[in-house]
């Protein structure tokens, strides 16, 4: 009998390798989330779609009734026509996602989830969660009924310095009890900046997003601050709101700060289309310390009794908190337990009730203690 030849043993090892890797890259393809986007007249949507181009996630259904943006999106990112649908209960009659993006109005948010939910299906929206506390209420009942996860996706969730932040604060005490939290978010407006005339159209409706600036900037400061202070409310809220530019915003507030009590810290929250740039970063003053996200990626920080401030760059995320696509396939796998999270339903509860507080705290003068 003939031995094997070294080559013919070269090509099975060869074929095994080859087979391993198709299988390694065909389970990887398998892992992008099948998503179905409701609504386009949100800005933040060119963010997934920028993804679906680079084949990240596989957009399954669109629900737009708008020809316009149709036709717009359907143009620019070549996707076909058998994507699209006049709403989302049709689209969820024909497709099964893995989960519902949400990209319209905050008061459209509770259609969605009222869609979805009934079907099993998880739902993503962007911040905030809902325009009154009686609407996320409502979210929150039919999560618990259908037992799906109703997130809410913040960009600053996924901003290395603010996870890093929470860590030094939360892990390793680096600050001591935390004192004072103050958050700025905003940017110059959003028709100075150039957002669609879509989004703006419901952007500065107080219908449709709640309020103007101290909503749409004011619910990033809420959500961090909840998170740091482990999912608790605050005692009070106290806001000043303006109208700046009137001419441009009439129906709403440009510019607003809110003041949240808690026991033993202040949290100070302010948002603004009157910023001279973009800005997101946040503050903390604990016993012993100070540590500020300055941008996405850097932190600058100073312990008591040191001289000067030491300026450095943020870790680079763990994959599963580097980006929403990455932490929703880990939540739906059940590898994460949203809870007090960023995005999760608790936290931005809280949020909502925040939000109505500081509107009331607004319009009366008074400030508003939360029950």
């Amino acid at each position: 009998m003939k031995p094997n030849h070294p080559y013919k043993y070269f090509l099975n090892v060869n074929s095994l390798v080859i087979c391993l890797l198709f299988s390694f890259f065909n389970a990887n393809a398998q892992q992008k989330l099948n998503v179905a986007i409701a609504g386009l007249n949100h800005d933040h949507v060119y963010l997934i779609m920028n993804s679906y181009q680079k084949a990240e996630v596989n957009i399954i259904g669109i629900a737009e009734s708008n020809p316009e943006l149709i036709t717009r999106f359907k143009t620019r990112f070549k996707i076909p026509d058998s994507l699209f649908y006049n709403n989302l209960p049709d689209l969820l009659k024909k497709k099964k996602p893995d989960v519902v993006l949400a990209y319209n109005a905050v008061s459209d948010h509770l259609a969605v989830v009222e869609a979805a939910a009934p079907l099993g299906l998880s739902v993503m929206v962007e911040k905030p969660l809902a325009v009154t506390v009686k609407q996320a209420e409502r979210m929150a009942e039919l999560a618990k009924q259908y037992k799906v996860n109703v997130l809410t996706n913040y960009e600053t969730t996924w901003y290395p310095s603010n996870q890093e932040i929470y860590k030094n604060v939360k892990e390793n005490n680096s600050v001591g009890a935390l004192r004072k939290i103050i958050v700025h978010d905003g940017h110059q407006g959003p028709k100075e900046i150039g957002c669609s005339k879509e989004f703006l159209s419901w952007l500065t409706d107080p219908e449709k997003n709640g309020a103007g600036a101290l909503v749409d900037f004011g619910c990033y400061g809420a959500n961090l601050m909840t998170w740091l202070m482990d999912g608790k409310a605050p005692i009070s809220v106290t806001a000043i709101t303006h109208q700046i530019k009137k001419n441009v915003y009439p129906k709403v507030d440009d510019d607003a700060t809110l003041l949240l009590e808690y026991p033993d810290a202040t949290g100070i929250v302010e948002a603004s289309w009157n910023w001279p740039f973009s800005i997101k970063d946040m503050e903390v003053f604990g016993a012993t310390g100070y540590i500020q996200a300055v941008n996405e990626k850097e932190l600058r920080s100073k312990p008591n009794g040191k001289e000067g401030y030491k300026v450095y760059p943020a870790k680079n995320l763990e994959p599963t908190y580097a980006n929403h696509l990455n932490y929703l396939s880990a939540v739906l796998k059940g590898e994460i337990k949203p809870v007090n999270d960023l995005s999760s339903l608790e936290n931005n509860l809280i949020v909502v009730k925040i939000l109505e507080a500081a509107k009331i705290s607004a319009k009366t003068g008074k400030k508003v203690v939360l029950r």
